[in-house]
């Protein structure tokens, strides 16, 4: 989920966050294995300096080292056909090493070559010195090959999509034959790799990567769905696991259809607590001195633009793939605020028309994964009129933001080419190494609840919870008390005592000043 990374609006860029009918809840589907698969024979990489700039990815890797690992694209048939993953590493400077930190952005489909760099210049500097860190695009990811990329017309059809609330059940269907379309395209690209990219055969990479660095058992930090590939994976090679933290945490017994409908309510309320601090800074942005002001001014600016969009290129929904993010975290509501009081109130597209970028090709790939993976994790509801009652429900309840654009990202599921679920088993037993769990109790992209529920699946775990926190992707941004716990966890295994409900607590920042946001609106990128 996440991450960040975050996920725009219905057919807008998807990045790494997070997220978002059941077959059933995860912590009762069919396990993935009734035992652990063989030890995979280590393979060894190859280390190399990587280009200073992704050539892929157009982030920077300039002092980590990259290797290539091939791995089976069915782990239960080897025989049938190799992929490949792309790896890089920031090894450790320390007389020696504590072992390996894979790390996993989220998404699914986020990137994550570019990983160690932004780790290891944002933990202490003894704790970054001590491990090798280990970033990867995952399966179908970026570098990875193959990379996968359907339909760039369902994202980017070169002109303002049409508005994702359908005024119409002609309109309705017309954003119906898209999916169909995407998903068909889909499938008739990479109809021998669709059904190998569910959660579980990601987490036997994982395992792959493991030992091909000779590891017996790996480190583990993940974002967003990251926390779900990481509860997969301790679920299934609970032997193999050291220290793990899990930040903003995926609800299991929704994968992933329920868990997008609690996205749909978690994000209405986001949306309109943004809309209120807009109001409370109504002398900087002029758009209205209270939440439901600034509300109404957001639908002037949805309308006139679904009149006469920007350029053709920036409509209604286009719009919304801007203000999405400011749901996901707070890093850039004042550029944001900004640009609508500049379109609102002078009448200048301007701030608007640099705010919203069309989807780059690995944004796409990034959709296309997210949808690959959560189309094979579990079972969608193929009945079209289950989407719709369920979208009809919620939005005449009042939750209006974000669910049909999410109706619209996630409707290829309803017609993808290969089966869904069931979703893997989700739960360990108390001998697991304890895991420590990350969680903003106000974060939309993976609302509380999934924390609470994945905590109790895990009965050695330990829930550190930012009280008052609403944004995805809590460890790494600032907070002392977080990223002091997660520090002492990674470097000498210190947890909080076990407690119940939340075993520890730290309190929000204050929200951000009207002001542009500094470091914390810089380092927001890298999840």
């Amino acid at each position: 989920m996440l991450n960040d990374a975050g996920k725009r609006a219905a057919a807008g860029t998807a990045a790494a966050a997070v997220i978002l009918a059941v077959a059933g809840a995860a912590g009762l589907g069919a396990p993935v294995a009734a035992a652990p698969p063989p030890e995979p024979r280590p393979a060894g990489l190859a280390w190399k300096a990587c280009p200073a700039k992704d050539p892929v990815e157009g982030t920077r890797l300039k002092g980590l080292q990259c290797a290539s690992l091939r791995v089976p694209l069915d782990h239960a048939d080897p025989a049938a056909g190799q992929i490949t993953l792309e790896l890089t590493r920031a090894p450790h400077t320390a007389p020696s090493s504590k072992g390996v930190v894979l790390l996993n952005r989220g998404g699914p489909g986020a990137h994550g070559r570019d990983l160690p760099a932004f780790f290891t210049e944002s933990v202490p500097k003894p704790l970054a010195a001590s491990y090798d860190w280990i970033g990867f695009d995952p399966r179908g990811v970026g570098a990875s090959e193959p990379e996968l990329v359907c339909d760039p017309e369902y994202q980017n059809p070169g002109r303002a999509r049409a508005d994702t609330v359908p005024a119409s059940a002609s309109e309705e269907e017309a954003w119906r034959a898209r999916a169909r379309r995407y998903a068909d395209d889909c499938t008739g690209r990479y109809r021998a790799i669709l059904p190998h990219m569910g959660t579980a055969d990601w987490a036997r990479d994982m395992d792959a990567v493991r030992a091909a660095l000779g590891e017996q058992k790996i480190n583990y930090f993940g974002y967003s769905y990251g926390t779900y590939l990481g509860a997969v994976y301790a679920t299934m090679f609970p032997g193999r696991v050291g220290r793990m933290v899990l930040d903003s945490v995926v609800r299991p017994s929704g994968v992933w259809y329920g868990d997008n409908l609690d996205q749909n309510v978690a994000f209405e309320r986001r949306i309109h607590a943004y809309f209120a601090w807009i109001g409370r800074h109504h002398s900087t942005y002029r758009l209205g001195d209270s939440g439901r002001e600034v509300a109404a001014a957001y639908a002037r600016a949805r309308t006139a633009l679904k009149a006469k969009p920007i350029d053709g290129l920036i409509g209604p929904s286009e719009l919304d793939d801007v203000f999405l993010a400011d749901g996901y975290g707070d890093y850039g509501w004042a550029t944001h605020a900004r640009a609508l009081s500049a379109y609102a109130v002078r009448h200048d597209p301007g701030p608007l028309r640099k705010a919203w970028q069309p989807p780059s090709r690995l944004e796409q790939n990034n959709y296309t994964v997210y949808n690959a993976v959560q189309c094979r994790d579990a079972a969608w509801p193929r009945d079209w009129g289950r989407w719709h009652a369920d979208s009809e429900r919620l939005y005449r309840q009042g939750y209006r933001f974000e669910t049909w654009s999410n109706t619209w990202y996630n409707a290829p599921c309803a017609f993808w080419g290969v089966p869904g679920g069931p979703p893997p088993r989700v739960g360990g037993a108390s001998a697991l190494p304890p895991i420590l769990m990350v969680q903003a109790t106000e974060d939309a992209a993976t609302p509380y609840p999934g924390a609470l529920e994945m905590h109790r699946l895990f009965p050695a775990s330990r829930l550190l919870v930012q009280a008052g926190g609403h944004n995805h992707g809590v460890s790494l941004s600032g907070d002392r008390c977080v990223d002091g716990a997660v520090a002492a966890y990674l470097a000498s295994g210190t947890l909080p005592a076990s407690r119940p409900g939340p075993d520890q607590t730290c309190a929000a920042g204050a929200e951000p000043a009207a002001a542009k946001a500094g470091r914390a609106e810089q380092t927001a990128a890298h999840r």
